[in-house]
């Protein structure tokens, strides 16, 4: 655990060289939900990788109070630079997925990083992916998801609210991130699959669009979990575009 501003985050440290990578999860995520995937760029790259969970997932600390639709820009403002400097990571290349790759986008515009790679990212609000985040809700108030996601946050009521709400609040439907975009000048790499339920390639193509550093893309056949599902192909590609950096 770690303490910022009085409150403890969980995180990983995986020791390394050359420029560290700091992993920014998905939207129900964790440092341990992301399966081992920071551990194996590590060891595939040599580089110091860290991973941490937000306020209210895994084992941090719970919020002292819920979400509004602005918290990611207020982690990528406040936390993430704080932990940066905590963990005295320097300039480091950041690795988001989902509602992390967007924190990670909004660092990477305001920060000096060495690199950015995003799985997944949203920057604007599709009509699709809120039918997914309803099925979601659904899932956590009659099936098992509740359950499933007690095994892994101190909270499953607390992380799953926090990420359901902001999306279906009406105020999140106009939350576009691509103005912001222009600020990103460090190199990028940007995965999506293409049966993604939460987002289409128009994410991904948004920051190659507006972002004025260098942006490779990777199109994949998978839906919104590219790093679990396609993991080898992910690794290789994630780890070779690290070396160069």
């Amino acid at each position: 655990m770690i303490t910022v501003d009085g409150l403890g985050y969980e995180y990983e440290d995986v020791p390394g060289a050359g420029p560290a990578l700091l992993f920014l999860h998905e939207g129900l995520g964790s440092v341990g939900l992301w399966r081992g995937f920071p551990q194996r760029i590590a060891e595939a790259t040599g580089r110091r990788t860290v991973a941490y969970s937000r306020l209210g997932h895994g084992f941090s600390d719970l919020p002292p109070e819920k979400r509004t639709p602005t918290f990611m820009h207020t982690e990528a403002a406040t936390v993430v630079p704080a932990l940066i400097a905590a963990l005295d990571l320097g300039d480091p290349i950041l690795v988001g997925h989902s509602d992390g790759g967007s924190i990670a986008l909004l660092a990477a515009a305001a920060l000096p990083v060495s690199g950015l790679v995003v799985l997944a990212p949203h920057v604007l609000v599709e009509p699709a992916a809120l039918q997914a985040i309803r099925a979601a809700r659904e899932a956590f108030d009659t099936g098992d998801l509740a359950r499933r996601m007690a095994r892994h946050h101190r909270d499953a009521e607390v992380t799953f609210r926090n990420w359901n709400d902001v999306w279906l609040d009406p105020a999140f439907r106009t939350w576009d991130l691509r103005p912001e975009l222009t600020g990103i000048t460090c190199p990028v790499l940007g995965i999506q699959g293409d049966a993604d339920p939460y987002g289409t390639a128009v994410h991904v193509e948004a920051v190659r669009d507006a972002a004025r550093g260098p942006v490779d893309l990777l199109h994949l056949h998978g839906g919104h979990a590219p790093h679990l599902e396609r993991p080898a192909v992910v690794d290789a590609v994630v780890a070779a575009w690290v070396g160069e950096r």
